[in-house]
Formats: C-alpha cells, sequence, structure tokens
C-alpha cells in the first residue's frame, strides 16, 4: 500500500475495460484511483464490427449486463463482455465521462493517444481555480482483454514507484505496452525542479527510432 496514495485517474474511451482493469488493480493496491471514458457514448462490441451495442453515460453496468444477457447470452459470455460487466459493476454503479468531473488528481494514465489528446484539451479548456499541478502520462493499450491485464499492471507498477514527492517534478513519461515486451517508462526533465510549478505540466516522451526520445511540453 502506498504510503502517500496518489489522487489517480485512468482513462480510456468508454470507461470498460482498459481503465476499468486498471481502477481494480490499483484500488486493490490502496491507491485513491477513479476511472473515466472521454466517448460521447458507451460502446460495447456487438455481433458484427460494424454493429456495436451503444448505450448513454447514464446506463449502468447492470443494465447494460442484463440488456446483453437478454440479446444473446452465449455470444457475449462467450467474448467475456459479460464477464467484464459483472466485474465492472462490483467497483462501481455505471461508467463515467471524464469531461464531466471537476474533481482534482495528480496523475492521470490515459490508455491511448487519442484519449490522451481529449484529456489535455479539456484540462487546457478549463478555468484555473486552484493553479495545482497534474500530469498525464499516456500508457497504449491495445483494446482487448489480454492487453487490458499487461497494461493495468505496467500502470500499476508506474504508480507503486511514485509517491506524491516524486510527482512534485516537472516530468513525465509516455510508456507503450505490448503483449511480449512491456516498456521500462523513461522521464524527460522539462526544467529545474526548483522553478514554480505550472498549473499543468505535460511531458510526452514517444520512443522513436533509434530509441531516442523526443519530449513534447505544455505550460498552461
Amino acid at each position: 500500500m502506498p504510503s502517500s496514495p496518489l489522487r489517480v485517474a485512468v482513462v480510456c474511451s468508454s470507461n470498460q475495460n482498459r481503465s476499468m482493469e486498471a481502477h481494480n488493480i490499483l484500488s486493490k493496491r490502496g491507491f485513491s484511483v477513479r476511472s473515466f471514458g472521454t466517448g460521447t457514448h458507451v460502446k460495447l462490441p456487438g455481433p458484427a464490427p460494424d454493429r456495436p451495442n451503444v448505450y448513454d453515460f447514464k446506463t449502468t453496468y447492470d443494465q447494460m449486463y442484463s440488456d446483453l444477457l437478454r440479446k444473446d447470452k452465449e455470444l457475449y459470455t462467450q467474448n467475456g463482455i459479460l464477464h467484464m460487466l459483472d466485474r465492472n459493476k462490483r467497483i462501481k454503479p455505471r461508467p463515467e465521462r471524464f469531461q464531466n468531473c471537476k474533481d482534482l488528481f495528480d496523475l492521470i494514465l490515459t490508455c491511448e493517444e487519442r484519449v490522451y489528446d481529449q484529456v489535455v484539451e479539456d484540462l487546457n479548456s478549463r478555468e484555473q481555480e486552484t493553479c495545482q499541478p497534474v500530469h498525464v502520462i499516456n500508457v497504449d493499450i491495445q483494446d482487448n482483454h489480454e492487453e487490458a491485464t499487461l497494461g493495468a499492471f505496467l500502470i500499476c507498477e508506474l504508480c507503486q514507484s511514485s509517491t506524491q514527492r516524486t510527482w512534485k517534478t516537472r516530468s513525465t513519461s509516455c510508456c507503450r505496452s505490448s503483449r511480449r515486451r512491456v516498456a521500462e517508462p523513461s522521464c524527460t526533465p522539462s526544467a529545474s525542479t526548483d522553478a514554480p510549478m505550472a498549473p499543468l505540466t505535460r511531458v510526452c516522451c514517444r520512443s522513436a527510432a533509434g530509441g531516442q526520445w523526443h519530449p513534447d511540453q505544455l505550460y498552461i
């Protein structure tokens, strides 16, 4: 259990698979964690790629479970969706949209670059109130059950190696996970830690050919 828990948010698109797997693991490790999606609707796989099941964020996990159970119990049991929803409803009642949450976090972890951009865009659009810094890190995770589990353990390791004191710096990193190999987090300093902290500090490091890291930095 962390001695000084970070206020952590994990964000994917629909708050169903990747963010909820990480939410589950982090909460069991004693972290103060919430999870979110950034999409306009919640989407779950349907009977065909062009026929997803679409729900409003106000729909509970239990209602989704009952709906899919009624539609095709065999299909949604076989592809693991019912099992996933059963886990989700044990964690919290319904999915949540990040753009509708105004709570403060020390660390926000996103599960794909598109979601990362949406989170940063939303944070930039908010009116400054506390001038408290927040660190945003993207961990690219494919949206399937196996990769969600691997990505969740990577996120957990990242959080366990950090404390609130550790993250009060001006550097973060962008990590990628793969099925056979999990990349170690790498941080690029963006400025002297003695300098005053900005309301939002973002440094995303993307791995490039030759093993070099290219920081993308934003201060507001």
